[in-house]
């Protein structure tokens, strides 16, 4: 292994440089064949449109190289760009840090609410206020515990931060609850998206079990939806159930549970879902739409078995725009719009944790044009386009441990 300096935002940091050779990206798959070769779940199923699933590769990929800049780190679960390059991570089991310039964790950020990591809770994402530079307000999703069971909620504070590179949460308030609570410790999303208009998307899960999954049909319930809400957790104004039966936050129903979001180019929202055993999807959440689950979906039960009728298409839910069958277990994602990889240009970046890997999804009119997978050897937990234009996971082994960060960028 090579050792190089990193120029990260003025500062520099030890790393470790691997080479990832573009064709060796998927074994057995060339350019311009289907990345993805294992055999689906759910083979009797046909997609709605051509290239819906398994999209080519790009003809040409580039060759990529990853550093390690941070390691020995607690689990992490998101993480974020400070102003000054330095990185605000969340961990599973309860804590936020500050990662140094030079890749240290700093000590734990004190006022952080207690949160409950059993199974798939813990402190999720970690999103900075539009106006964070004269604010320092942050907003982060955890599963919290309640009387009557736990849920997804979401907290704003302001986050002021000392001289050992550490601080504190100040005006800690829970502006918004996904309601109704659940006694189970399954599928609780969440990734947290501010819009243009500084209006907050939030996407949490529907439980998972087969009693309350039924939920993410009814607009009355908060389980499997995706929510938007102005910074202070109130409804925006135009969410489409305001003045009717349903939940007034509501943007958008029918999801699963929802790990990976982030904005396009043109600042519109997208989302990539765990699907069931098969079935993980790319969407463009529009108001008031339904996405379907549990009654529509691809892929099939963990047991083998259809999911409800085994109906992939309906009148009244959307098609996703993508969906992969394996699944890929996507989290954290990335509209890449830097310069470090100018062959990504355009792409969403997707972290798999069945995968293990990298997901590069290359859109064309909405569509999937290509798709390219950068292998990782690691679960990717969440993925950031940093300052300097490069990509930055975050990996996790599976069964949880430490955490790293890696930085991802274009072979010279």
């Amino acid at each position: 292994m090579n050792r190089l300096i990193l120029l990260l935002s003025g500062t520099m940091l030890s790393a470790t440089l691997a080479v990832v050779p573009a064709h060796s990206q998927q074994s057995g798959a060339e350019p311009g064949a289907p990345v993805e070769t294992a055999p689906p779940n759910a083979p009797d199923q046909q997609p709605a449109f051509k290239e819906q699933t398994r999209a080519p590769q790009p003809p040409e990929m580039p060759e990529i190289a990853t550093e390690v800049v941070a390691d020995g780190l607690p689990h992490l679960w998101a993480m974020e760009f400070l102003p000054d390059g330095r990185m605000l991570v969340t961990a599973k089991q309860g804590a936020m840090h500050i990662i140094s310039e030079e890749g240290e964790a700093g000590p734990e950020i004190e006022g952080v609410p207690k949160v409950l990591s059993a199974g798939q809770g813990g402190l999720l994402d970690v999103a900075l206020g539009p106006d964070f530079e004269t604010s320092g307000m942050i907003y982060f999703s955890f599963a919290e515990e309640r009387e009557d069971g736990n849920g997804t909620s979401v907290a704003s504070a302001k986050l002021v931060t000392n001289d050992d590179g550490g601080g504190s949460l100040e005006n800690v308030e829970v502006i918004f609850r996904q309601t109704p609570s659940y006694d189970g410790n399954k599928h609780f999303g969440s990734r947290l998206v501010f819009s243009p208009e500084g209006n907050l998307y939030v996407t949490v899960g529907e439980r998972s079990d087969p009693e309350p999954r039924v939920q993410a049909q009814d607009i009355t319930s908060g389980l499997g939806k995706v929510f938007r809400i102005t910074a202070e957790g109130e409804p925006v104004e135009g969410n489409p159930f305001i003045g009717q039966e349903g939940l007034p936050e509501i943007w958008s129903l029918g999801h699963r549970n929802v790990q990976s979001a982030a904005l396009d180019g043109e600042g519109r929202f997208w989302l990539v879902e765990h699907g069931p055993r098969g079935g993980d999807e790319l969407n463009r959440p529009e108001a008031g739409k339904n996405y379907g689950w549990p009654e529509v979906t691809y892929g099939v039960e963990y047991s083998g078995s259809t999911v409800g009728d085994g109906v992939t298409e309906m009148a009244e839910t959307e098609q996703p725009v993508y969906y992969w069958d394996p699944v890929i277990a996507p989290s954290g994602m990335a509209y890449y719009d830097g310069d470090a990889i100018p062959e990504w240009q355009g792409a969403f970046i997707v972290g798999g944790l069945v995968t293990q890997g990298l997901v590069v999804i290359h859109m064309a009119d909405d569509r999937v044009q290509y798709e390219e997978r950068v292998p990782m050897d690691a679960r990717i937990r969440d993925v950031k386009v940093g300052p300097d234009g490069a990509v930055y996971a975050v990996t996790e082994q599976r069964g949880g441990g430490e955490s790293t960060i890696v930085r991802i960028t274009k072979e010279d």
